[in-house]
């Protein structure tokens, strides 16, 4: 008990010197010990890689859940340390909507099929967002989240440490300092100087030490900076095939809507300037979308006016393909990215098509599909 007491005592002691010894500092009444400018940009660029981790973390968890109520439940799940249930994706709500819908008013006039179709392809989203949400959670967001909590925790907590030491080193100067005052003035005895010298070299070394274990820690910082730049990589590549994963999904669907009878989609504003214009620059498109309708009417003539279609004498022109297309029938030229094809129009023809030749085959292709070359 009485060890205990005296325990007490000491660190209550320990407490108010260092109290005592901050508040003189902050009103310029006390010297301090000031850190070494390679130091002082460790602890700046250390504050300044939590701080932003923190704003990238959150903002990227708006991104991957915009619900706060869900980020909310995820966050006391994760606390808990239980599995957060599955949700429901939006896409997948969407399509479950549009299913019942369907089957409601009909699966089988133009709007109920349509429905359907577009039904599945939400679907399909839905499974791709609830794939990149686990896959960026996984490679992103939980390093983040194990430098805040861990790493961070540990280099605040030496932090802090540093601080007292400095302090407790600052007292004792102070004390020395006004040991051989008194020392002057006769009012002290050698020993009392001697005690306060001893106590500076001990807190001396102690700060020395915490200071050291401190600038290694900060250091390591640069090891966070390349594993979150990995980290960083590996979101980017989730990302990436989640997008092309929905392009693909929007791509089929489109075409497959576009052999609907009846059915609108899109506009039917050109997509490309015609193959007739004048102008020297190369025309690209950047996000190709399947135009819709036949680019020789009457439907029923085009495969039998395909094969004596002769290309004009002038008008054609060399286009290298951006992107694969898979010809939706026999009228149309299927295609492969980077490969080169000769094209041209016809009178009377879609402006969104133009007929492709590639050696001794022949097809209509989407335009912006197409790189025309000058």
């Amino acid at each position: 008990m009485d060890f205990n007491m005296k325990k007490l005592a000491s660190d209550a002691g320990i407490f108010f010197t260092r109290a005592v010894q901050f508040t003189e500092e902050k009103f310029g009444q006390a010297e301090k010990t000031e850190l070494d400018a390679h130091f002082e940009n460790l602890l700046a660029r250390a504050d300044s890689t939590k701080n932003w981790t923190e704003r990238i973390l959150r903002q990227t968890e708006v991104l991957l859940q915009p619900n706060p109520s869900a980020r909310v439940e995820e966050f006391l799940y994760e606390k808990l340390d239980r599995k957060v249930p599955s949700r429901v994706t939006n896409g997948e709500l969407l399509a479950q909507y549009m299913a019942e819908a369907a089957s409601e008013l009909g699966p089988g006039t133009p709007y109920g099929k349509t429905l359907i179709k577009v039904s599945e392809a939400e679907k399909r989203l839905g499974a791709a967002e609830r794939d990149f949400i686990h896959t960026a959670s996984l490679s992103f967001l939980t390093p983040l989240r194990n430098f805040l909590e861990g790493d961070w925790k540990t280099i605040s907590k030496e932090r802090r440490l540093l601080q007292n030491r400095r302090l407790d080193l600052d007292a004792c100067k102070a004390r020395l300092k006004k040991a051989k005052a008194a020392e002057a003035k006769a009012t002290l005895w050698n020993d009392e100087v001697d005690k306060a010298e001893q106590e500076l070299r001990v807190a001396q070394t102690e700060f020395d030490r915490q200071a050291e274990v401190t600038r290694l820690l900060l250091e390591g910082i640069s090891s966070t900076h390349v594993n979150h730049l990995r980290c960083l990589h590996e979101f980017v590549k989730s990302q990436t095939t989640y997008y092309a994963q929905c392009y693909r999904h929007m791509l089929d669907l489109q075409k497959q809507l576009g052999r609907f009878p009846g059915t609108f989609v899109g506009t039917t504003e050109p997509a490309s300037p015609p193959l007739s214009s004048t102008s020297p620059t190369t025309t690209a498109a950047t996000m190709p979308v399947v135009p819709t309708g036949t680019g020789l009417a009457p439907p029923e003539e085009t495969a039998l006016c395909l094969e004596e279609v002769a290309p004009p004498a002038s008008g054609t022109r060399k286009a290298r393909v951006l992107y694969d297309y898979e010809a939706a029938d026999s009228s149309e030229l299927a295609l492969l990215a980077d490969e080169l094809i000769t094209v041209y129009s016809l009178p009377g023809m879609d402006p969104d098509w133009l007929i492709g030749e590639r050696g001794n085959k022949k097809g209509k292709v989407p335009v912006t599909y197409l790189e025309l070359l000058s």
